[in-house]
């Protein structure tokens, strides 16, 4: 319980209304195990001396507790629902919003389909557990306890038998919670697993499609599906033998009471009205005492989500501000690595980047070419600190960026990646995303800027089109355009371009270079490239292999000294390696 408890504050601002569902609970209880003494009475003073006006009367106070009962329990059960459903939301909210805090270290390491499940599942697990608590799981503790005082009250001798009764019952729900919590936290790291490969698979079904690939991906889910029922039944299976078993010795315990009860009612040492209110009090004690054998599963499954969501909610950022971070001002674009090392798991993992020194002056066009995982997006990932360095260090106009805060750096900064990611809403909703107060004629001149700006014409609606899930009515080379004119409105002093134009044409990449070059004159830009027709008027460019710098220099340069350079491109170009350096 140690997990949902640390969830409490989440329910604080609901006090009032819990107090007065708890009131209105307490008051359902009283109600209802009144009955049984009325209706002792009724045997004991009407039946059994044949006055109807005690049968007419007391019968008449029944209905009306029984009523009155009705009405608290549904009051009880609004103020329940409020509450658990306001707690979920602010637990989903919270975690959501920690989630977008975190960094991209933490956010490779918890996986979208994990954190998915935790938004969601475990969410619903412990929102349900809180509405029950505000219910059931109260309601039955109180009508334990007052059967067991009732059931003394009525016969004190007969209230024994609930000596043997408690202990048993007690114990195996004990023993069913001990072995249950474990199962239920297995069952969540399963459906854990069922969720990515379904996050997966919604995500590249064209892939899976194209491939005809269907039926490896409905093996892959059909095993973690059948995992995920294996230990499902598992779990249900062990709990399915703690209500039968306490039913069982309630069930032993009303016998044994009609047994004792009706020798005593013979001998004359109690009243039938006695036997039947403590029969019913014995019956009563059987809801609360199953109840807590279904309150097992589920609070162990609760505490298991709660485990789970404050995993998320504990989570420190890897890449936070330090204390003392100053707000940094308008800068004019120096970028300087100094001595750069990095690893994707710190400083004991495999370096992806190795003392890289390299320098772009402000109004710099860098390019940086390389092979596949040379380590060519981790350095200007480095730059906004989506990451931060194992080593060395990078500086802005000789500020490292380690010493002003997150918020002032990436404000300057407009990024494009390769895999354009837009979101719900128009073309002008996304090109407008980082700038929302951006006119129409900043997003269309954006768009022109970026090479977008015709196709988005010829769209039905132009600007105001709606973009489909992920971009699905859009293609390739058109989201990246997009994210591209999305990166230029933001005004920045530092662009990147991280093989943002791989799915452009080459004729309109030249354009958008163009562009670029007029638009960006003041402007530090890196752009990460396969092609290299894409690098050849930029200022510097930079040739990584396997992590460190092979070469730098302007075209013109590297084509004249480097051999790792004139070999890309005479495999691109198709020159041979003679190719001469004025090319």
């Amino acid at each position: 319980m140690k997990s949902l408890a640390r969830l409490l504050p989440f329910i604080a601002p609901y006090r009032k209304t819990i107090v007065a569902g708890m009131i209105m609970l307490v008051a359902g209880v009283v109600m209802d195990l009144a009955i049984p003494r009325l209706m002792q009475h009724i045997i004991d003073e009407g039946i059994a001396k044949n006055d109807l006006h005690v049968v007419l009367v007391t019968a008449g106070i029944m209905i009306a507790s029984a009523l009155l009962s009705a009405a608290m329990g549904i009051g009880n059960a609004s103020a329940a629902v409020a509450v658990s459903q306001r707690f979920a939301a602010e637990v989903r909210e919270e975690t959501f919003r920690r989630i977008q805090s975190l960094s991209f270290g933490n956010q490779d390491r918890l996986q979208t389909g994990r954190l998915l499940v935790r938004l969601t599942s475990d969410v619903s697990q412990v929102q349900q557990i809180v509405m029950f608590f505000l219910r059931l799981y109260t309601r039955a503790p109180l009508m334990l306890a007052g059967s067991i005082v009732l059931l003394f009250v009525t016969n004190w001798r007969l209230g024994l038998i609930m000596l043997v009764i408690l202990p048993l019952t007690t114990g195996m729900i004990v023993f069913f919670t001990s072995r249950s919590r474990p199962l239920f936290m297995e069952v969540q790291r399963r459906l854990d697993r069922l969720n990515t490969i379904l996050q997966e698979n919604l995500a590249g079904v064209r892939v899976v499609k194209a491939f005809v690939r269907s039926w490896q991906e409905n093996a892959r889910f059909e095993t973690a599906n059948a995992e995920l029922l294996g230990i499902s039944i598992r779990v249900f299976r062990l709990l399915s033998i703690l209500n039968p078993s306490l039913g069982l010795i309630l069930n032993l315990g009303t016998v044994a009471v009609i047994w004792l009860g009706g020798h005593e009612v013979v001998g004359g040492q109690v009243t039938p009205g006695e036997v039947v209110a403590f029969i019913n009090y014995l019956i009563t004690t059987a809801f609360p005492l199953s109840m807590m054998g279904t309150m097992v599963s589920q609070v162990s499954a609760a505490e298991a989500s709660a485990s789970r969501i404050l995993e998320v909610l504990d989570d420190e950022p890897e890449i936070r501000n330090r204390p003392g971070a100053l707000p940094l001002g308008r800068i004019r674009g120096r970028v300087a690595f100094e001595d750069v090392s990095f690893s994707y798991n710190g400083n004991g993992g495999e370096p992806v980047l190795s003392h890289v020194s390299l320098t772009a002056e402000p109004g710099q066009m860098v390019a940086i070419l390389g092979a596949t995982g040379a380590g060519k997006s981790s350095i200007v990932h480095l730059i906004p600190r989506f990451y931060d360095v194992s080593e060395g260090r990078v500086t802005i106009d000789g500020v490292d960026i380690r010493d002003v805060t997150m918020e002032s750096l990436r404000a300057q900064i407009g990024t494009a990646l390769q895999e354009a990611v837009l979101f719900t809403g128009t073309i002008q909703d996304n090109i407008s995303y980082g700038r929302p107060g951006a006119t129409e004629d900043e997003v269309i001149a954006a768009a022109r800027a970026a090479r977008a700006d015709d196709f988005i014409q010829e769209l039905p609606q132009g600007y105001h089109t709606v973009v489909g899930q992920r971009g699905v009515n859009l293609s390739g080379g058109q989201k990246q355009r997009i994210a591209i004119a999305r990166a230029l409105l933001v005004r920045p002093r530092i662009l990147i371009l991280d093989d943002a134009t791989s799915a452009v044409d080459v004729e309109t990449e030249a354009g958008i270079q163009v562009e670029l070059k007029r638009l960006m004159a003041d402007c530090t830009s890196f752009i990460v490239a396969q092609r290299i027709s894409t690098v050849l008027a930029a200022d510097s460019i930079i040739v990584l292999e396997r992590g460190r710098v092979a070469a730098q220099g302007t075209h013109h340069e590297l084509m004249a000294a480097s051999p790792i350079y004139r070999e890309i491109y005479a495999s691109q170009l198709g020159a041979g390696p003679g190719v001469p350096s004025d090319v």
